[in-house]
């Protein structure tokens, strides 16, 4: 509230007369005069004006006054809060459960390169002797010859695709002739321990491949073979993948028995067609965080079985070759047979 100067000495002089008369003497009341009751004394500063402005510019309002408990108690709340925060923050965490034992470490396979595994396993069986036709994948003038095909798949550390996923472990298969164990399928698997084995994962991956190779997968064209040109760009490498014939046996799958079964995937392609039942197999999606556990120090179990799922992979993927060509033989066989001879 403010005051012009002329009303502020108006207000002083008005405040002097008003203390004085309040200093003067009361004279004494007058026997025949009736005792009235002395009004209670009001101090001089609160009878004069800037008692009156004082009361306007300090006193709370009324709503501040009614809101004041309500405020001291929040405040109170809050603390209360706090202190309660402190006594947590202060309590010491619990201690992480010991480990009973060792942590089971152990790799399978042959350390070829710092942080690079090789695991090998041969399978005797009878290696095809005659070119083997394409016409199941709509090439029927074509044909590969056995020895020159290499079943391949991936372990990645997602399933998302793009420059921030590798691939951790390569499983590769071929028919081979071996002068002590004969002939038979020769399975071969590259898996790396550390991040930094990627550059020797690569280089042994390719000494495996020829001009004259002809990869085949399951689902590989989209998938598998991209991710490999992708790390081996990233390397800074030459890419061994796109001059080489590429037969991927998900589309011709899909095409003889799509609607025959529930899905075209692998393990359904496997247990229907196949007669080929799984156990305790470790799931794809679940092989990424096998390994990245691995690589913060957890166990080998579940990385040991991921190595099982790529193994059985690229089995599964020289067997389905083959009774692809022979359901296509069979289907022109038939196809033949049903021609009426002239």
């Amino acid at each position: 509230m403010s005051l012009s100067l002329d009303k502020l000495k108006a207000l002083r002089r008005q405040a002097g007369h008003s203390e004085a008369a309040s200093a003067a003497p009361v004279p004494e009341p007058s026997a025949a005069a009736p005792v009235v009751a002395a009004a209670p004394a009001v101090p001089a500063r609160e009878a004069s004006v800037f008692g009156w402005v004082e009361q306007i510019q300090h006193k709370p309002k009324d709503t501040a006054a009614a809101a004041a408990p309500a405020r001291r108690a929040q405040d109170g709340d809050a603390l209360r809060r706090l202190l309660a925060t402190r006594g947590r923050a202060a309590t010491p965490a619990a201690p992480r459960p010991q480990r009973s034992g060792p942590v089971d470490r152990a790799l399978p396979g042959t350390e070829i390169a710092p942080g690079l595994h090789l695991i090998e396993a041969f399978l005797p069986q009878t290696i095809p002797t005659l070119p083997l036709s394409l016409a199941f994948s709509k090439r029927p003038e074509e044909a590969v010859q056995p020895h020159d095909l290499l079943f391949f798949d991936t372990e990645t550390t997602g399933l998302a695709g793009g420059t921030g996923t590798r691939a951790f472990m390569i499983g590769a298969a071929d028919w081979h002739h071996d002068a002590a164990r004969g002939e038979g399928l020769r399975v071969r698997q590259l898996l790396m321990s550390t991040m930094g084995a990627e550059s020797a994962m690569l280089e042994v991956f390719a000494s495996w491949l020829s001009s004259g190779t002809v990869l085949s997968s399951y689902n590989g064209r989209s998938y598998d073979a991209p991710l490999l040109k992708t790390r081996y760009r990233l390397a800074r490498r030459g890419d061994p993948i796109s001059a080489l014939d590429h037969v991927d046996l998900l589309y011709p799958t899909r095409r003889r028995y799509r609607g025959t079964w529930e899905n075209c995937r692998l393990a359904t392609i496997e247990r229907h067609l196949l007669q080929i039942a799984r156990e305790d197999d470790l799931p794809g999606s679940e092989a990424p965080a096998a390994w990245l556990n691995y690589l913060r120090g957890g166990s080998a179990h579940n990385l040991r079985r991921v190595g099982e799922h790529n193994h059985q992979d690229v089995v599964t993927l020289a067997q389905l070759f083959l009774r692809l060509v022979q359901a296509e033989a069979d289907e022109r066989a038939e196809l033949m047979l049903e021609i009426p001879e002239e």
